[in-house]
C-alpha cells in the first residue's frame, strides 16, 4: 500500500468514526490496566460485565489486594483464564503498591515487568490512559494489517514496527483505535464485509467478499416490489 493510499486509509476511517475509543470500561489507569488484562481471550462486553461490579468495590491496587484472590475470582469467574487472570491482577497489583507507590508506570519496560502484562497491553494503557502514540496490535489489528496489505508481518510485533512506520503521525494516535473497529465491525475475520467497507478499493486482499454498495442492493429490492405491486394491480 502506497504512503498516499495509507494516508486516505485513515482518514475515511477518521471520517467515518471521529472519536475513536476503548471499548472497555474503565475509571482510572489502573482499572483500565485490570481491564486489559482480563480482556485477554474474552470479549471486551464480557469483561465490561464483570468489572461493572468489580470496580466499585475495587479501583485501586490497593483496595484490590484487600479484596483478595478468592472474591476477585467470584467477581471474574464469568471471563476465560479467570484463575490465572486472578492471579495476575492481584500479584500486580501488589507489585504496583511495592515498586510504584501503587501508581500504573508510564514506559514500557515498567508495564511489561507486571505479570500478566505484555506489550499489547502496555500499548493500550500507554495510549489509552496517558496520550502516548502507541499501537497496540491486538487480533484485529493484526488481521487489517495483514489483510489489507497495509502492514503484512508474521508476528504482532512485526506488524507494529511496521504500522508505527507507514501510518502518518496525524493519525497514529488513534490508528489503533480504526484498525480495531474496522476489524471487530466490518473486515470480521471469517466473512468480512466488503460491500460496507469504506476503504475497499485501497485493500489488497484478494478474496473480498461482495463489492456490490449496500445501497444498489437495497434498490434492487425496492425495484422487485414495485413489479410485485404492478402484478396484483393487474390480476
Amino acid at each position: 500500500m502506497s504512503p498516499q493510499d495509507v494516508d486516505e486509509f485513515f482518514r475515511r476511517l477518521a471520517k467515518e468514526r471521529p472519536d475513536p475509543r476503548s471499548e472497555l470500561d474503565y475509571i482510572n489507569p489502573y482499572t483500565l490496566l485490570v481491564a486489559v488484562v482480563l480482556s485477554a481471550q474474552a470479549t471486551d462486553a464480557g469483561v465490561n460485565k464483570a468489572t461493572e461490579k468489580l470496580f466499585k468495590v475495587a479501583d485501586t491496587p490497593q483496595k484490590m489486594v484487600a479484596l483478595g484472590e478468592a472474591r476477585l475470582r467470584d467477581f471474574i469467574k464469568t471471563i476465560g483464564l479467570f484463575n490465572t487472570k486472578a492471579k495476575n491482577v492481584i500479584a500486580l497489583s501488589e507489585k504496583l503498591i511495592a515498586e510504584d507507590g501503587g501508581e500504573v508506570p508510564r514506559t514500557w519496560e515498567a508495564l511489561e515487568a507486571l505479570p500478566g502484562v505484555g506489550r499489547k497491553t502496555a500499548n493500550v494503557v500507554l495510549n489509552v490512559a496517558f496520550g502516548q502514540n502507541t499501537i497496540a496490535v491486538d487480533t484485529h489489528v493484526f488481521r487489517v494489517a495483514n489483510r489489507t496489505g497495509m502492514a503484512p508481518g508474521a508476528t504482532p510485533l512485526l506488524v507494529e514496527v511496521e504500522l508505527e512506520r507507514v501510518v502518518p503521525d496525524r493519525w497514529k494516535h488513534n490508528a489503533h483505535h480504526w484498525l480495531i473497529l474496522h476489524g471487530r465491525y466490518v473486515c470480521i475475520a471469517r466473512k468480512p464485509r466488503c460491500e460496507a467497507c469504506v476503504v475497499n478499493d485501497l485493500c489488497a486482499f484478494p478474496d473480498k467478499t461482495s463489492s456490490v454498495p449496500t445501497p444498489v442492493r437495497k434498490t434492487a429490492a425496492k425495484k422487485r416490489g414495485v413489479r410485485a405491486t404492478a402484478r396484483r394491480r393487474r390480476a
